[in-house]
């Protein structure tokens, strides 16, 4: 892979975006760092730039949770739009997103992505700015629901590999209607070869899914186990394992996963009608991350719990890299806070030396070194407002 010129952000406009009625800010390369009081907005423009990547949000429930509520009260039509500007290479761009509220539905909101002006769709979207995202709750990876790291693998492996993101999306569509189907034959009955041709077409685009995750897992559990390995000066031993619902005993390729996909769903298919629902297949995998051996979503600390997790983090930026020749945009959200010493020290190093462009929030300047203060942008924000800070004029009261 050539690595060309960084990828940026230059230029973040938002427009009744959460608590953001208005802002134009220039972005810079290197570190920026967003201080403020809770509840003043420096989440939110996080989430603006992740929803300019991804058109998703890390943390609504539904689009109508990012327009600002006083246009929701006050505006006819309420709406929200966010431009940024991109250059990577040779070549700049324009992302705009828009959310407008559909008329005599005040629940629902219309999303528009522009290119360059010109209407594209969300995959069109997905690698025009590459982001990793860290949020405090990221230890939720290691804890949480297999549904949560599915969400995450998705997410990650969509924004480096549009062929993912299409099979993925064609995936959730067949197996909605293959379930719809299974339901039908429970209650009324009928020929179970129906079911023949939506297994086809879930074989089709899952084999994908499958061959292409268990090789992301491979390359990130590599990487992972680096930077755990450093960050606990090799005390411990992570490696990330990739559990598909597909029954294979060791990393398949496309055709070989879909012959072992074919298979069980034919094997399957009395128990799917009977459950009503597709019981085998990508939508059912899970990954695992396992210290010195043993599960830590079960049995880690965690402290351990949340070291996997920055690990995992940083072995995405590392594989984002390596798979696009592009570093991603950094976001971290009051991460530094939650690491001990030696974690934040391995982390600011890692964004000063490896970084080309990252935005940091936090509550309390003082937890950061004075000299990554010095070499960082500094903005205060209150009430949806930024203004600059000064470095040396870092007060006991910031």
């Amino acid at each position: 892979v050539c690595y060309n010129s960084p990828m940026r952000l230059t230029h973040l406009s938002l427009h009744n975006f959460r608590n953001y009625v208005r802002l134009d800010l220039d972005m810079p390369l290197g570190v920026s760092i967003l201080q403020g009081d809770n509840a003043q907005g420096k989440t939110n423009l996080l989430e603006a730039v992740y929803y300019l990547a991804t058109s998703r949000s890390p943390h609504a429930g539904s689009d109508r949770e990012l327009v600002n509520w006083l246009a929701v009260e006050q505006e006819p039509l309420p709406y929200a739009r966010l431009v940024g500007h991109v250059t990577k290479a040779a070549s700049e761009s324009t992302i705009e997103i828009t959310l407008t509220q559909q008329a005599n539905n005040d629940a629902r909101y219309r999303k528009q992505i522009r290119l360059n002006g010109v209407p594209r769709r969300v995959m069109d979207l997905l690698g025009q700015l590459n982001v990793v995202l860290f949020l405090p709750e990221d230890i939720g990876l290691v804890t949480g629901s297999p549904g949560g790291r599915r969400r995450y693998l998705d997410a990650a492996l969509c924004q480096i590999d549009s062929v993912y993101c299409r099979s993925l999306s064609r995936y959730n569509r067949i197996t909605t209607q293959r379930n719809a189907l299974l339901r039908d034959l429970r209650e009324r009955g009928g020929d179970s070869a129906q079911l023949a041709f939506w297994d086809e077409r879930l074989v089709e685009n899952g084999a994908y899914l499958i061959s292409r995750r268990w090789d992301a897992l491979l390359a990130l559990d590599e990487l992972a186990h680096d930077v755990h390995g450093q960050l606990t000066g090799s005390a411990e031993q992570l490696r990330l394992r990739y559990v598909p619902s597909v029954e294979m005993k060791s990393p398949a390729a496309t055709s070989e996963a879909g012959e072992a996909f074919r298979t069980q769903l034919q094997a399957m298919r009395r128990r799917d009608i009977a459950a009503g629902i597709t019981l085998v297949g990508p939508h059912r995998d899970d990954l695992l991350f396992l210290i010195n051996g043993v599960d830590s979503g079960v049995y880690g600390s965690r402290g351990q719990q949340r070291t996997a997790a920055l690990s995992l983090k940083l072995a995405e930026v590392k594989l984002m890299r390596r798979e696009t020749g592009e570093q991603p945009v950094l976001l971290l959200d009051d991460v530094l806070s939650e690491l001990d010493e030696h974690r934040r020290g391995f982390l600011m190093h890692t964004l000063e030396n490896g970084a080309e462009q990252a935005i940091i929030t936090t509550t309390d300047l003082h937890t950061l070194p004075q000299a990554f203060l010095q070499s960082s942008q500094l903005w205060r924000v209150e009430m949806g407002r930024l203004s600059n800070l000064e470095p040396g004029k870092v007060s006991a009261s910031e």
